[in-house]
């Protein structure tokens, strides 16, 4: 199904520094992502999750190794690669929605006539079904509908690669549901490579073609699962539940109860965002 090579991360490792306390936020980090795939990516607190998402969108500079997007390195940001955050406060509250995304093809000076821009504005609204809230501004809209916005304006710029950073992490469950319907519909109708972080196991094996699993202290990959289930994708499938297990286990729980109750989730998959904003090497 998948063919060429559209990113290749090759051997990247990225030291932060707090203080005179060396953090080793990634290390050794190879991987390799064809053309229209969905990456999912899932592991614990301060595995590196955002860091990695953030080296490959070209906000982060690895201490070392590479970063390359269809054989050639990155060296910074690019419209190529656009990333979703799971903010809600990642649009301009000044624009209503239809100038977010315009502003979006403005600045990547995309279709410079501003009659193009707005049509082009409105097909990605049309897109995530926003058409009516058009002239709506941020907050007056719900949390689901914030992002899907979010979504349309990184759309718009018709990047190769979409970075998302736990985008429904903050939803509620039906809202949740009906954004991964949405996103999987987006994917098969633009062929786009997504790389989506989450915390959820259900929701990695939902999405994800493959699903990178990550170890703290350093992070590391410790495991790729292949996730073979056809879509749509039901959680009743034997299948489902054997890589929900497998995913599971290398996370390091022992049973199924232990992550819904015994452990703290929400603890245990805390955002390393905050590494971002430690000096760096």
């Amino acid at each position: 199904m998948f063919s060429k090579e559209e990113l290749v991360i090759d051997n990247l490792g990225k030291i932060y520094y707090a203080g005179e306390q060396r953090i080793n936020a990634l290390q050794q980090i190879d991987l390799k992502v064809k053309t229209g795939e969905f990456i999912n990516i899932i592991g614990p607190s301060g595995c590196g999750k955002s860091t990695l998402l953030r080296c490959i969108a070209g906000f982060e500079k690895p201490t070392v190794g590479r970063v390359k997007v269809r054989g050639s390195e990155i060296s910074g940001p690019g419209i190529d690669r656009m990333m979703v955050f799971q903010d809600f406060e990642q649009l301009f509250p000044w624009y209503t929605v239809l100038e977010n995304i315009i502003f979006a093809l403005r600045v990547a000076r995309i279709s410079i006539d501003p009659k193009k821009r707005k049509k082009v504005a409105r097909y990605y609204l049309k897109m995530v079904g926003l058409t009516r809230f058009e002239d709506l501004y941020p907050h007056q809209l719900s949390g689901g509908m914030k992002q899907r916005v979010a979504i349309a304006r990184a759309l718009s710029v018709q990047p190769r690669i979409l970075l998302m950073d736990e985008p429904f992490g903050s939803l509620d469950a039906i809202t949740r549901f009906s954004l991964q319907k949405e996103l999987i519909r987006i994917w098969k109708d633009t062929g786009l490579t997504i790389i989506f972080v989450t915390h959820n196991i259900e929701e990695a094996i939902i999405l994800g073609d493959r699903i990178v699993i990550l170890e703290a202290n350093p992070g590391t990959i410790i495991e790729i699962v292949e996730n073979t289930l056809s879509r749509p994708r039901s959680l009743e499938a034997v299948e489902f539940n054997r890589i929900w297990e497998q995913i599971h286990t290398l996370l390091g729980f022992e049973n199924r109860e232990q992550q819904e109750s015994g452990k703290s989730i929400t603890k245990l998959f805390r955002e390393e965002r905050e590494l971002s904003f430690l000096p760096h090497a």
